[in-house]
């Protein structure tokens, strides 16, 4: 139980991929014929990090402190990832 009681003292840097899960939400309608797959009536879509993100959000989630290194591109990616990092 010491370990699990100095979880919040420790300070964890995490080293990966830094990714960006994109998330379709709509209704499936029909199956494609030119494949098979479903055909979706998208209705929003959403971004959740994820990757070396995700494990840096679990250790805070955790009550942990926990510091990320990485590259991100100047890109509509790189953006999303910048917003959502500075949420946490």
């Amino acid at each position: 139980m010491e370990i699990v009681a100095g979880f919040s003292k420790a300070g964890v840097l995490v080293i990966g991929d830094v990714m960006v899960d994109h998330f379709l939400w709509g209704k499936v309608s029909r199956i494609s014929p030119e494949a098979p797959v479903p055909v979706v009536d998208v209705h929003a879509d959403s971004f959740m990090l994820g990757g070396s993100a995700n494990v840096l959000n679990s250790i805070h989630t955790l009550g942990g402190r926990g510091y990320i290194t990485g590259v991100i591109g100047a890109d509509t990616v790189g953006v999303i990832v910048a917003e959502q990092m500075t949420r946490r």
